[in-house]
This record gives C-alpha cells, sequence and structure tokens, in this order.
C-alpha cells in the first residue's frame, strides 16, 4: 500500500511542475528568537510528512537550505532547524565550532531547542501537513541534536543521524525513548570513537528503543554532504552517501506508515 501511494505521489508530481516554496519561519525559546527555513513544493495538492533537518554546525545558510530542497521534493515538508538563534549565524569554522559546543555544552538547551523546531514545523507547517507524521534527521553536529531530541522522548516517528556523534552524554532511562532511531556512521570517521558507539548501543539496549547503527566502510566525517571537503577528517563519500540516504527514505517510509512501531 505504502509503495502504491508512493509511486501515486511521484506520478502526480510528474504532472504538476514544482513550486519550491521557501519560507522564513521565526519561533522562540526562554524569549530568543530563533529563524528557521520552512521549504515544501507549493504546487502539490497532497498532504505530506514533516522532517525537521538540522544542519551541520554552520547553521541556516544556503547550502542548508538547498539540502533542505533536494530532501523535500514531492516526499517531505521540511523545516531547516535554526539552533543558534536568529541573531547568531557563524561566518566560519572557528565561529560555528564556538556556537555548536555552547549548545551541545548543556544538553537540556539542545534538546529545547530541538523540540521548539518540531513545534515550529508542526504549527507554520499545518496546512500542507500530515497530522502525526513528523521526523528529525540531522548532519555533524545536527546529527547530535537530533538524537538528544530522541532522549528527550520527543513523539515523533523517527530519528536519523548522519554522522553525528552519539555519545550518551545525558543517557536515556527506560522507555524514554520513543522514536525509531537511525544512526548512519562512517567506519573510518576519525572523530568519533569506537567507544562512544558501544556506549550509545548499551544506551539504546537498556533504554529498549528501536534503534538502528550502521557503518559505511571507508567513510569518514561529513560523508554524506556533497560540500564537505576538509581532509582527511571531513570528506564526502558518493557511494556511502547514496546508500545512507537509501537507508533514510525507507527507515522514514517505514515509520511514517506505522510499520515499525
Amino acid at each position: 500500500m505504502r509503495m502504491f501511494a508512493a509511486a501515486c505521489l511521484m506520478f502526480a508530481a510528474g504532472l504538476v511542475r514544482a513550486e519550491m516554496v521557501v519560507e522564513k519561519v521565526e519561533y522562540a525559546v526562554d524569549d530568543r528568537v530563533f529563524e528557521g527555513v520552512l521549504v515544501y513544493d507549493g504546487a502539490l495538492r497532497v498532504h505530506r510528512p514533516g522532517v525537521v533537518m538540522v544542519p551541520n554546525w554552520m547553521g541556516v545558510t544556503d547550502a542548508a537550505i538547498g539540502k533542505a530542497r533536494e530532501l523535500a521534493g514531492s516526499r517531505y515538508v521540511v523545516l531547516v532547524a535554526d539552533m543558534y538563534g536568529k541573531d547568531l549565524r557563524p561566518a566560519d569554522a572557528a565561529e560555528a565550532g564556538q556556537a555548536s559546543g555552547a549548545v551541545l555544552a548543556d544538553r537540556a538547551v539542545t534538546r529545547a531547542r530541538a523540540a521548539a523546531a518540531v513545534e515550529a514545523l508542526s504549527r507554520h507547517g499545518r496546512t500542507v501537513l500530515q497530522p502525526g507524521r513528523i521526523a528529525a534527521i540531522g548532519f555533524c553536529f545536527g546529527g547530535t541534536s537530533v538524537l538528544e531530541l530522541a532522549r528527550s522522548g520527543a513523539d515523533i516517528a523517527a530519528v536519523v543521524a548522519l554522522h553525528g556523534n552519539p555519545e550518551p552524554v545525558l543517557a536515556a532511562g527506560k522507555g524514554e525513548v520513543r522514536a525509531a532511531v537511525l544512526v548512519l556512521h562512517g567506519a573510518d570517521d576519525p572523530w568519533v570513537p569506537d567507544g562512544n558507539l558501544r556506549a550509545f548501543e548499551a544506551e539504546m539496549r537498556a533504554a529498549g528503543a528501536d534503534w538502528t547503527l550502521a557503518s559505511f566502510g571507508g567513510a569518514v566525517h561529513c560523508f554524506a554532504e556533497a560540500d564537505a571537503d576538509m581532509p582527511p577528517g571531513c570528506v564526502y563519500d558518493a557511494r556511502a552517501a547514496r546508500r545512507a540516504y537509501a537507508m533514510l527514505h525507507d527507515f522514514l517510509g517505514e515509520h511514517f506508515d506505522g510499520h515499525g512501531r
């Protein structure tokens, strides 16, 4: 049934010229204003699942919005989440490191800001969203952030972390992880120690979570981002990226349809 529905959606998309809507969305967390970007195909007259996309440590950039457009296509309504605040847009890696480090230093802050993005997507995307069908994905810093969202007990369908750090700094307790979790990891990532992976596995088992960890041979950090080119640690890997995105879409489809619960 899911395959038939997807085929119908793709057929409809082929009949209608894509009209990608890209609009800024403001929301507040603790009296601070944040500005994400909502992306979807406005030409489609069907409701779609929603995806909060937390970008890498550079935050809301043109590159991140471009990724959101590709992700959305005819499948999803996507909100590019702002984890820093409207007034903070890192200009370079040094500023990005400082900004992301400040957010991850307090995992309660990480969780609150990711949860606010989910609420913003639900509110601002309601005219095109399928009710109750929301997931979150993230890249690098964003991957770490969406895992914190899962640990917080967020009532969403699924969480997918692409080359994030799954280390359980603030581990989930039994029954606290409600979303299905998929971690897509570069097997040769120099920035994520094997011990962090083992700790994540132990945490997920103890929590009784629905979780999957996939490691891609030869891939390092940033492997799923086509513009990543900071060897040796952060490099795009086309083969690993292709496989990772296939797994991501299959995982989201499974859990949006409720078959994973």
